[in-house]
């Protein structure tokens, strides 16, 4: 008789479907015209009934089949009962069929800690930015990005009326990433993603220090990680503190099972422990190729500005 799964793909199987479901729930709540915006720090950090939503669906749904597991979420949200229609008890099938990598067959729950961002680009989804939104459901292991899924729930809206909207990228270190066609910017192109509303001199800076062709300013981290594995960024540069562990999990795993790297502007690796500060203060550095050669180019200035953790 076949053993069943190992608990990191069974987790990562869970996530699909419930990142799936927050998808809907994303829709749902846009649909409604009902946002219910809550400014939590300024204009530029905000927060909807769809975060709020999604959250609970996210942890609440993880919690319930995985009760050892951390799970950290972005939203501070006070402790109540979650609607039993916010429940996912499903998982992708096709995950389940996978080979879980040798190095990680033998994880325990406990040993693992979930990041979940339930709504990356806010700003952009409340101004109709609609590309830019992902939800984000990272999984790490001993201070490592191990695993991650990313949901676009509104992916091929531009289509039009009738489009099917949505999909999920996944992906295990040792195993590789899904549910998108990976490819590169065409050699000796480079094309920087950078920050659309959090910008500043450093950024600015940094990004000029990379003698990019072009500059692509957007929304979301997820975002930004999904154009580096679709050819349509070569670096994602962010030098500024911002950024959080939960913006970073999730899409530095997809990144890295496909041999890309995620950094802070040093160079150093962030960890995801449980009991590790939120903020990714040293700003980061994402590259699908050249990682070095984009090291190379940050400015001094830049690095004296960003002290590494």
């Amino acid at each position: 008789m076949a053993s069943s799964p190992a608990v990191l793909m069974r987790l990562v199987a869970s996530a699909y479907a419930v990142a799936e479901k927050a998808g809907t729930i994303v829709r749902k709540v846009l649909q409604s015209g009902e946002l219910g915006i809550v400014e939590k720090t300024g204009a530029n950090d905000l927060q909807t009934l769809a975060d709020r939503l999604v959250q609970k669906s996210i942890c609440a749904s993880l919690s319930k089949s995985f009760p050892k597991v951390t799970i950290i979420g972005e939203e501070e949200l006070p402790a109540e009962a979650v609607e039993e229609d916010l429940i996912e008890n499903g998982h992708s099938s096709l995950i389940l069929q996978k080979s879980c990598p040798d190095q990680y067959i033998s994880l325990k729950e406990e040993e693992l800690v979930v990041w979940v961002d339930p709504l990356d680009g806010t700003k952009e989804y409340t101004e109709g930015l609609l590309d830019h939104v992902t939800v984000l459901i990272g999984i790490a292991y001993g201070g490592t990005a191990i695993a991650g899924v990313i949901n676009q729930p509104f992916y091929n809206y531009q289509i039009g009326a009738g489009a099917s909207l949505g999909r999920t990228l996944w992906g295990v270190l040792g195993l590789g990433a899904f549910g998108f066609q990976l490819q590169e910017v065409p050699d000796g192109k480079r094309i920087i993603t950078t920050t659309r509303s959090h910008s500043n001199k450093l950024v600015i800076d940094a990004v000029q220090a990379m003698e990019p062709h072009d500059v692509i300013r957007v929304g979301g981290a997820g975002n930004k990680i999904i154009q580096l594995v679709e050819g349509k960024a070569s670096a994602y540069v962010f030098a500024s503190p911002g950024c959080k562990k939960w913006d970073t999990c999730a899409p530095e795993a997809i990144l890295h099972a496909v041999g890309g790297k995620l950094t802070d502007m040093h160079g150093n690796a962030y960890r995801y422990d449980a009991n590790v500060k939120h903020m990714n203060s040293a700003g980061v550095l994402a590259t699908l190729r050249n990682h070095e050669y984009y090291l190379s180019r940050v400015p001094q200035a830049v690095l004296k500005a960003l002290p590494s953790d």
